[in-house]
């Protein structure tokens, strides 16, 4: 399977000049725990930076509240992004997102333009749904053996 068949393609963006409020106030709108910092270029949105919420509160929010309202996306985004393209198959980034202890990754085009977000969560759901199938498979094969042996 590939990242584009398995990522989200609704992904909550902001631009690096937002303010760190606006940033938390819209990934309290579309409930997700990151927003992707985005760049327009000739229509498109290329990503340059990620959010999260962990990133607020830890590095932000117990370090130095005071200040929180005055702060930029940008003064605080993660710059060194890890990205995935969507043909990449998703055992490839799940090994590289483990790799890097990171939790999400904003999935590109091949020229680098964002068309979705694929997170640990995105991949344990895809993983339950393979092996409840394989559970149902099983218990499929022994009910039919056990009727064969009667």
């Amino acid at each position: 399977m590939t990242v584009g068949e398995l990522c989200v393609r609704q992904v909550a963006v902001v631009r690096k000049d937002e303010t760190v409020v606006e940033a938390a106030r819209c990934m309290r709108e579309h409930h997700v725990g990151c927003v992707i910092v985005i760049e327009e270029r000739g229509g498109d949105y290329f990503p340059i930076g990620i959010l999260t919420d962990r990133d607020i509160v830890v590095g932000i929010v117990a370090k130095d509240p005071d200040h929180l309202t005055r702060l930029t996306v940008g003064d605080v985004m993660t710059s060194d992004l890890t990205t995935a393209r969507e043909a990449e198959s998703v055992a490839e980034v799940f090994k590289r997102m483990r790799s890097r202890g990171i939790r999400r990754v904003p999935v590109v085009s091949d020229r680098g333009a964002l068309q979705g977000i694929l997170s640990v969560d995105d991949l344990i759901e895809y993983l339950c749904e393979e092996l409840t199938d394989l559970a149902r498979l099983i218990a499929h094969q022994q009910h039919r053996e056990k009727e064969e042996r009667i």
